[in-house]
């Protein structure tokens, strides 16, 4: 039996399941935030510290930034034009929200960059702990809502070609090569 102790994240060629993959990752940067803003980072070393909040730093700054872009940019279009009868409906409802709470969420990160880039520094820093709470309450929220409805929807309705050119879109999102012939 091959089993990989490494968290490897699925191809492109799967958009859904990398999109699935990165709320993942999300969570787990959410833990970390949660314990960066608690007592367990009071008892951890300095440099434990810095290395945890650099770690998400750089995935908030960064990857959630084109997790995002994935969804308003390329997703959530696609499925508008896709998308018909109650799923239009339901669609039509959603994206406002979705794209609200990716404003919502902006906006907390805006207030606990700076924090984070503190701590990262060693600097004497804390977190804003309702801050990390808000933040993560807004965020599994949110999550829960494209895993339960628009993640399905898309796997249902996009054809073969439509999942190719979201994922085509996602890899150049991140400076990957296009995999021959597409």
């Amino acid at each position: 039996m091959n089993v990989s102790l490494f968290d490897t994240a699925p191809d492109f060629d799967q958009p859904i399941a990398v999109l699935k993959h990165c709320h993942d990752r999300i969570r787990k940067q959410l833990r970390t935030m949660q314990q960066l803003a608690g007592p367990a980072a009071r008892e951890a070393g300095a440099a434990e510290v810095q290395q945890a909040a650099t770690a998400v730093l750089r995935y908030f700054s960064k990857s959630a930034h084109q997790h995002h872009e994935d969804e308003e940019q390329n997703l959530l279009p696609m499925l508008a034009e896709t998308a018909a009868d109650a799923d239009a409906a339901l669609l039509e409802r959603l994206t406002p929200e979705i794209l609200d709470e990716h404003r919502q969420m902006d906006a907390v990160w805006q207030r606990l960059q700076p924090q984070l880039a503190a701590l990262a520094s060693g600097a004497a820093a804390t977190l804003d702990a309702a801050d990390v709470a808000l933040y993560q309450e807004l965020y599994l929220g949110h999550m829960d809502k494209e895993e339960s409805q628009i993640a399905p929807m898309a796997k249902r309705l996009f054809s073969p070609a439509q999942m190719q050119t979201l994922g085509n879109a996602m890899r150049i999102r991140r400076g990957i090569a296009l995999p021959e012939g597409a």
